[in-house]
């Protein structure tokens, strides 16, 4: 460990990887591992965490403890013993994960400093990064890291062409990290510049061709006269149009949900639409944007991106890419340059994307991004905080209906690697694939000793059944008694004995009678025995009644009783 009780190994945040057959299984292994790392202050976290990935295998009950220091991950590992889930904590049943798409954040997602943490802490995302800022700084003139970084002048990583360039980075660096963690999608998908992201990680263009299109397409959307505005509306798709139908100047820009709306246009058109919208008892949010995007305000722009986008080489995806344009899944179509210009005039039908998405058999959204947006609107299925490029709205993600999970891999005023890791864990607790040791990869993590699985004993093998048989046969008569087997007259005389055979295996609630630790035959049920005695014989009333001696129950073997009724005196009473 380092100073401070920090992880080594150049790890800012550890993982380990718990798991049992059941959920008390898990606990059980949560709890032992952690008795097992509290009594050996030697062991190093990341060593533990390398020899819990590469050691054990998974089963399907599992649960993820991310931390920084060793008391974190103690702490946490004692809310998954006891059941409990904590801030650092991603539990859940490897029942299968459906399949898993990377869903790209578009534009009012970016933020001052976004990326840095994990630039610092792996190298697979800074080399990424760094590619992509080179390739954009040829068509910009300008470093796109010292826009999102300290140099950048207040208020510039705003403006549509850093924005647009700044995203892009973050997100094919996020992508290079993923992979190199063992995440891969099945699908990707995106929201405006995030579709473009989404792309490129599909394949459609090489790198260098991505950053021509990308830096083309901010230059040229900056390069529009400032104008125009965007407001969030609740209300129905069908509702907007009809209004829309009376204000020229006005578009739908996207479709976030079936009643999450983005109108876009002049400030007139906009304003007009909304009122009539408001009047109707709709609710709206006015975005903070500097154009009118996805909108007719974009139409001056268009001749020259088509320039662009023809002049590049295009391909067919070979990852599945599911368009927001068309809101379905593409191939063919965005290898013609007038797709990616439509895709900047035409609104962005993310609801149908999802909802293509979940058909192709998606349950896990893994959002690729600087922040939790397209999470808050896929989990929630459609608030009014819609986005369209820069139609940013909340945070949050999770479980939702039909078991599946949004998975945003950074989130703003998050600490990033600790939020990347605990992603990650997301897809692995819902029984996705992540490669733990090309995780651990570089750290230096070597293997040690971890306790023994905790196994959950519970015996299967039958216990015998007590069997009072059948007395009558054997010549006897029945005491009709839970307590007494048999009674049986005396030859020459009026007396009767009767027997009873007591164990804790044929009347189980006497266990419940223990005093000094042992299992003591009740006093009342010697006289529920004399009871019984006297009735068969005529005597209904016990006069007296002396314990000797108490009698001992023991686990595992019957006591056998006598109970002898003498021959009654000249008053009738019997001993």
């Amino acid at each position: 460990m380092a100073d401070g009780g920090a992880v080594s190994g150049h790890v800012p945040v550890v993982p380990w990887v718990v798991s049992g057959r059941s959920a008390a299984g898990l606990a059980g292994q949560a709890g032992r591992l952690g008795e097992w790392v509290a009594g050996r202050a030697e062991l190093d976290a990341v060593d533990v965490g390398w020899s819990l990935a590469v050691a054990r295998s998974g089963m399907e009950h599992r649960a993820v403890v991310v931390g920084g220091d060793r008391e974190e991950l103690l702490a946490g590992l004692a809310g998954v013993a006891a059941g409990e889930t904590g801030a650092g904590v991603m539990s859940g049943m490897a029942a299968g994960p459906g399949k898993v798409a990377f869903v790209f954040t578009g534009q009012g997602a970016q933020r001052r400093g976004m990326g840095r943490g994990l630039y610092a802490a792996y190298p697979v995302f800074a080399a990424a990064f760094d590619e992509v800022c080179a390739g954009l700084e040829e068509h910009l003139g300008r470093s796109v890291a010292a826009v999102i970084g300290d140099a950048g002048r207040a208020g510039e990583l705003d403006e549509t062409v850093w924005a647009q360039a700044g995203l892009f980075a973050v997100e094919v660096a996020l992508v290079r990290l993923l992979e190199s963690w063992g995440v891969v999608p099945d699908f990707v998908a995106g929201h405006s510049i995030g579709e473009v992201a989404a792309a490129y990680a599909a394949g459609v263009w090489s790198l260098p061709d991505a950053c021509a299109v990308v830096a083309a397409r901010g230059q040229l959307m900056q390069a529009l006269p400032a104008g125009g505005t965007m407001v969030a509306v609740q209300a129905g798709e069908e509702e907007v149009r009809r209004v829309l139908e009376e204000f020229a100047g006005a578009a739908v820009a996207a479709v976030n949900g079936p009643e999450a709306v983005v109108i876009s246009g002049t400030e007139a058109a906009v304003a007009g639409a909304v009122a009539e919208l408001a009047a109707a008892g709709a609710r709206t949010r006015r975005l903070r944007v500097s154009h009118a995007f996805h909108s007719p305000l974009m139409e001056p722009m268009l001749a020259g991106f088509a320039k662009v986008t023809g002049r590049v080489a295009t391909r067919v995806p070979r990852v599945p890419l599911v368009s927001a344009l068309t809101g379905s899944l593409v191939s063919e179509e965005v290898t013609d340059p007038g797709f990616w210009v439509r895709h900047v005039r035409e609104p962005v039908r993310f609801a149908d994307a999802v909802e293509a998405l979940r058909t192709a058999g998606v349950r896990t959204f893994v959002e690729v991004g600087p922040d939790g947006v397209l999470s808050a609107l896929g989990s929630h299925r459609g608030d009014a905080d819609g986005d369209a490029d820069a139609a940013g709205a909340g945070a949050g993600a999770g479980a939702g209906a039909g078991g599946e999970a949004w998975l945003p891999v950074l989130r703003r005023g998050r600490d990033e690697a600790r939020s990347a890791v605990l992603a990650v864990a997301g897809v692995y607790v819902r029984g996705g694939t992540v490669d733990w040791a090309g995780f651990y990869a570089g750290t230096g993590a070597r293997r040690v000793d971890l306790p023994t699985y905790a196994f959950q004993r519970q015996r299967f093998w039958p216990r015998p059944a007590v069997h009072g048989g059948d007395v009558v046969s054997a010549g006897l008569t029945s005491a009709g008694h839970p307590l007494l087997g048999a009674a049986v007259p005396l030859a020459g005389s009026d007396g009767v004995v009767f027997t009873s055979r007591l164990s804790l295996q044929a009347h189980p609630w006497l266990a419940d009678h223990t005093v000094g630790g042992m299992v003591l035959f009740p006093g009342t049920g010697f006289l529920e025995l004399a009871v019984r005695a006297g009735d068969q014989v005529g005597c209904g009333r016990v006069e007296e009644l002396t314990l000797a001696a108490p009698l001992v129950l023991a686990a595992d073997s019957a006591a056998v009783l006598q109970v002898s009724v003498g021959e009654p005196d000249e008053a009738g009473a019997r001993r």
